[in-house]
């Protein structure tokens, strides 16, 4: 069996520990694991405060890609948030990146500005969908940003709801106020053809999620060109702790359809 290298990203909010229950399951069945903090995010030492830019919030990422050996390639899964962090790296680095895959994630497009997903998801998103989320400007008159801090209701309703309930408490400890970046990245250029938009793209779409809701994940697909899409039942927004071994199952047939055997 071939070994897979699969770096893992967690959304908005969250960090590494949010993998814990796959990463141990690809590690058993013979594969290579990193989980990384991105910036002010898990046990990263940064505050959101000092966080200027997306590319700073990618920083982690970035450097383990560059870290990389010339002939080493990986599969990237982003989640949520983390499809953004995923373009990111896939444009930088293409050649490093043997599947992309988004996770119930926004997933981007090279025609439109890196913001778009999340300007389209904001836009449909009925009025109070945010719940509890508290939103505050954090950023200088010359670079404004906006911090998110998920609130327990959003937490409970919007991304756990079928979680294991010690999984909602380990995310309402653990959680940190993040952002979504949009003022900074309405103003970046776009994803490129040649680096992010040659990469091979698999979408894993989480039928109950209603933090990103199936209707907008299947505009996403349609949209960002998707080049195969998977789906796990039963899964909400968190489906690394939801349905572990189902999405386990998920990415192990991925990377033998896309790495080779």
């Amino acid at each position: 069996m071939k070994h897979h290298h699969f770096v893992l990203l967690h959304g908005a909010c969250h960090g590494a520990w949010s993998w814990y229950k796959l990463k141990h399951r690809l590690e058993l069945a013979g594969h290579c694991v990193t989980v990384l903090d991105l910036a002010a995010s898990g046990t990263d030492t940064k505050s959101i405060h000092d966080i200027r830019t997306f590319r700073e919030y990618t920083e982690p990422l970035l450097e383990l890609m560059a870290s990389l050996g010339a002939h080493e390639r990986v599969i990237l899964v982003g989640l949520s948030l983390g499809g953004l962090n995923l373009a990111l790296a896939a444009d930088r680095f293409p050649e490093k990146i043997s599947v992309a895959v988004f996770l119930a994630a926004f997933m981007p497009d090279t025609a439109h500005r890196p913001s778009y997903v999340l300007e389209e998801y904001c836009a449909r998103a009925p009025e109070g969908a945010w719940l509890d989320t508290q939103f505050e400007p954090i950023g200088q008159p010359d670079k404004p940003l906006t911090s998110m801090f998920f609130g327990p209701d959003f937490l409970s309703s919007k991304l756990y709801q079928l979680s294991p309930l010690e999984d909602l408490e380990l995310g309402k400890i653990l959680t940190r106020p993040g952002s979504l970046f949009l003022e900074d990245l309405s103003t970046s250029s776009n994803f490129t053809c040649k680096g992010y938009g040659s990469t091979t793209r698999v979408y894993v779409v989480c039928r109950q999620d209603v933090g990103i809701p199936l209707g907008f994940q299947r505009w996403m697909i349609a949209n960002g060109g998707a080049h195969h899409v998977l789906e796990v039942d039963g899964a909400d927004h968190m489906a690394m702790l939801s349905k572990p071994q189902e999405l386990c199952d998920c990415l192990l047939e991925i990377g033998a359809k896309y790495v080779g055997a």
